[in-house]
This record gives structure tokens, C-alpha cells and sequence, in this order.
């Protein structure tokens, strides 16, 4: 952006440069005299011999028959680490297994205890009012027979003078009632507060055994129920270990020797590609002037390093001149003899192991004749399975492409700015560009005709 910021999108979607960098080189391989990238990397030969060699199948079965070796191996590494805790607190853990077992708690108790004590912490305290306030509306000293008497009389004398004594007679009815509706409420009362002074010793009793276990494991009243489960199942594991442990130890030895027998099946295939692969790349080799060198697929099994491509260090090697000592490409062969061996390589492995797009830069440079046509030959056989794009000022070379790309510098616009133009041409300037090529600034008939005889030549 213009200030200086920088995002990475693939489809739309925020990726890390990173990422970028790991997408591009699956989809663009660049080659040239000085580049470290794509068939020179160590990292990336195992996957080069495999894809040759077709082992996609074999491959996939040796990564699962890994996961799985690797899941039997963390499950007993687990076992092992737990049975060890709990051997070192055995006596501990039965303990407590015996005590909370003993106290059996529940998920939920610790509520309902406190909510049931509550309750009849409170009842407790109003039973007492409760029999004061029936004493006196329904006991010994209840007003009730009083009034019955006074109600009976005037009733009599009611039906002398009923305009003077019917309304109190009525009021004292209706008050007679209320005081019956009262007793009635205050008994249901006293019921309702009846308790067994016991149940709140037992329950009072129950709830601090429960919070004192608490305390002592330090966990929530609620989780000791979850606690005594585990508690169980470690005593229950160590009362099991050696069974257990046994059959782990089986099923991790079985995994393994999966591993193992999938691992050889992969390396004898590996190995025998091998050999095929440096044949075919030993052959690319006489035409591009590098006939007393030699290519090496150094194979190295080490099955202690198991891993989930298997246990084989795959290196492309060279040996440059005969008696010279073999090593890595990168550290033997010079510039041009590199980008020689990376050109071999490519057409031998044709569009295995490759990615879509191939870009060599320049990998002619210091050869001609004879050996800038094989180059030319053998970019034009790869062209066949992959896009092929060529920097070249080799015309032997640029004769066999399909499509021809002028590249140059000149002057654009008024402020007379230097811009990089491409520009791609047709057959009557191709023919023209390939004679300047062989001949230099100034094109003779003789290199029109040598251009027009390699164009044909090629096709």
C-alpha cells in the first residue's frame, strides 16, 4: 500500500507471509546457477523420490500406522505416569477412598441440608408463639366460653327486643367465628412448625461432616462426589496396573512393529527408485556435457529416527569429475554444472514431483553449441507435462519454445521514464530476434538463414 503496509490474501482469505511463501513454492519451482530453492533443498527429496517412485499408497499406510503408534505410545506414557502418582500416594488414596466412600456425598446435598436446617431453625423459634397465641384464642384462657355465655343470654333476651339487641348478637356471632377461623389457622400452624429436634441434630450433623471433608480436600462440598469417583478409579487402576500395563505395553509393541514392517516395505521401494531415478538422470547427462559426472540418490536408514515419513534421509548427491569426492549438489556442482543437474533431474521426473509452473533463469549461461540444444531439447520434452518459462540468450534454446517473449528496456512518456516492456512476437520477428541472438547488433543474411534453420529444426 501506499504507506508502506503489506497484506497476504489467498482466496480472499488474511494468510501470514509465510504462508504465502509455503503456497507459492507447491505452484512455482524457479531454477537458476545461483538459486537454492525447490530440487536443491534437502528437505524436499524424500517427497521427490517418492513422488517418482508412485508410493502415495505406501506412504499414506506408513503416516496412519505412525498416528497410531504414536496414540499407543502417549497412552502408555499416561498409564505410566499416573499408576506412578498414585503408587506414591497408595496409602493416601485408599484413605480417602474409604472416608469419602464412607460419607457417600452427593452432587446438590450441601444445599438442601442447609436449606432443610434453615427451615427448621425458624420453625423452632416461632413454635413458641405459635402454642402462646392457640393458648390464648383456644385454650384455658381462651375468651371463646365467655362469649358463648354472653351470646347465649342476650339470644334470649333477643326475642323480647330484637330492633335493640339483634345487631350485637350478629356482631358477636361473626366475632365467635374469627375467633374459631383463628384457632383453626394457629393448630395448622403448629403443625406445620412440629419437628423432630433429632432431624436437626442429624441434619446440622450430616452438613459439617460434608464441609469439613470439604476443607480437607480442598475442593467444593459439591465436588466431592466427582473426587471420590476419581479417588476410586486411581485405587481401582493401581489395584490393576500390572494388567493394564501389560496389555498397553502389547498394544504399543503391536503398533510399533506396524510401523516398523510398513517403514521397510516403504524403504525397499524407496531404495529400488533410488536406483531407477539415477539411471534415468544418468542418462539425461552426456548430451548436457556432463558425462564423466555422476548423480547419486544417497539413501541413509536410521530406524531410530521414526518419523511419519519413515526413517530414510534421502540427499541428491553429484560427483563432478571421476575420482572426486560425491557430496551435495549445492556444495559440488558450480553454477552451470547445477543448473544442468536441476534440468536432468526435471526431465527424468517429467511432471512427478513438480510443481505446475517451472521457471528457469538463465540456466544456459557459459554453454553453447551442442549443449545449449540439449538444454533446449529437454525444455521442450518438459514443457510437454508442466508450463515451462525460459530466460535464456541461448538461440538454440529459444528456437524450441512454443511462444516467445521479447523482454527490453526503453525510454516511455514524456518525462522519458526507463520501463521494462514484454512484448510477445510473431513468427517473422521471432525469426529476427533469434538471428540477432547469433549474429549480434547487426543481423547478416547468413544468421537469418541459421535462425530460420533452427526454428525448423525444432519443430
Amino acid at each position: 500500500m501506499a504507506d508502506g503496509k503489506t497484506r497476504a490474501l489467498v482466496n480472499d482469505q488474511p494468510v501470514s507471509v509465510q504462508t504465502l511463501r509455503a503456497i507459492g513454492s507447491s505452484l512455482v519451482e524457479i531454477h537458476g546457477q545461483h538459486d537454492d530453492r525447490a530440487l536443491a533443498d534437502p528437505a524436499s527429496h524424500r517427497a521427490i523420490l517418492d513422488s517418482f517412485a508412485g508410493n502415495e499408497k505406501e506412504l499414506a499406510a506408513l503416516r496412519k500406522a505412525h498416528l497410531h503408534w504414536s496414540e499407543a505410545r502417549d497412552t502408555l506414557r499416561d498409564h505410566q505416569t499416573r499408576l506412578e502418582a498414585a503408587r506414591k500416594e497408595a496409602d493416601f488414596l485408599r484413605h480417602a477412598c474409604d472416608e469419602l466412600s464412607a460419607l457417600g456425598p452427593e452432587e446438590g446435598e450441601e444445599t438442601k441440608l442447609a436449606d432443610r436446617r434453615q427451615a427448621m431453625m425458624a420453625a423452632e423459634k416461632a413454635s413458641g408463639e405459635i402454642r402462646e397465641a392457640l393458648d390464648t384464642v383456644g385454650g384455658s384462657s381462651s375468651p371463646i366460653p365467655t362469649l358463648l355465655s354472653v351470646q347465649r343470654r342476650l339470644e334470649r333476651r333477643g326475642t323480647e327486643n330484637d330492633a335493640l339487641l339483634g345487631p350485637a348478637i350478629r356482631a358477636l356471632s361473626t366475632a365467635l367465628d374469627a375467633l374459631e377461623e383463628t384457632r383453626s389457622a394457629l393448630e395448622a400452624a403448629e403443625r406445620a412448625a412440629d419437628f423432630d429436634p433429632r432431624e436437626l441434630e442429624r441434619a446440622e450433623e450430616r452438613l459439617f461432616a460434608l464441609r469439613a471433608a470439604s476443607r480437607k480436600y480442598h475442593v467444593p462440598v459439591d465436588q466431592l462426589s466427582a473426587l471420590a469417583e476419581r479417588y476410586a478409579a486411581d485405587v481401582e487402576a493401581l489395584d490393576q496396573s500390572e494388567t493394564s500395563l501389560v496389555k498397553l505395553e502389547a498394544a504399543l509393541k503391536e503398533a510399533e512393529d506396524r510401523y516398523i514392517a510398513a517403514a521397510q516395505t516403504l524403504s525397499k521401494k524407496r531404495a529400488k527408485a533410488a536406483v531407477e531415478l539415477e539411471k534415468a538422470v544418468m542418462a539425461e547427462l552426456p548430451p548436457l556435457k556432463l558425462e564423466r559426472a555422476k548423480f547419486i540418490v544417497a539413501l541413509e536408514r536410521d530406524e531410530n529416527a521414526r518419523g511419519p515419513d519413515g526413517f530414510d534421509h534421502i540427499e541428491f548427491w553429484v560427483e563432478t569429475n571421476p575420482g572426486s569426492r560425491p557430496g551435495p549438489m549445492m556444495k559440488v556442482a558450480s553454477g552451470g554444472e547445477l543448473s544442468r543437474f536441476m534440468l536432468a533431474l526435471k526431465v527424468s521426473l517429467a511432471d512427478r514431483g513438480s510443481a505446475p509452473t517451472l521457471v528457469f533463469d538463465e540456466i544456459d549461461t557459459g554453454v553453447g553449441g551442442a549443449v545449449a540444444d540439449a538444454i533446449g531439447q529437454r525444455l521442450s520434452r518438459l514443457a510437454k507435462k508442466t508450463q515451462v518459462l525460459s530466460v535464456t540468450h541461448a538461440p538454440q534454446v529459444a528456437a524450441r519454445a512454443s511462444t516467445h517473449l521479447l523482454i527490453a528496456k526503453g525510454e516511455s512518456g514524456k518525462g522519458k521514464r526507463i520501463a521494462t516492456r514484454v512484448v510477445t512476437i510473431d513468427d517473422a520477428h521471432r525469426r529476427e530476434e533469434i538471428a540477432r541472438m547469433l549474429s549480434g547488433a547487426e543481423i547478416t543474411e547468413e544468421a537469418r538463414a541459421a535462425a530460420k534453420k533452427l526454428i525448423e529444426a525444432a519443430k
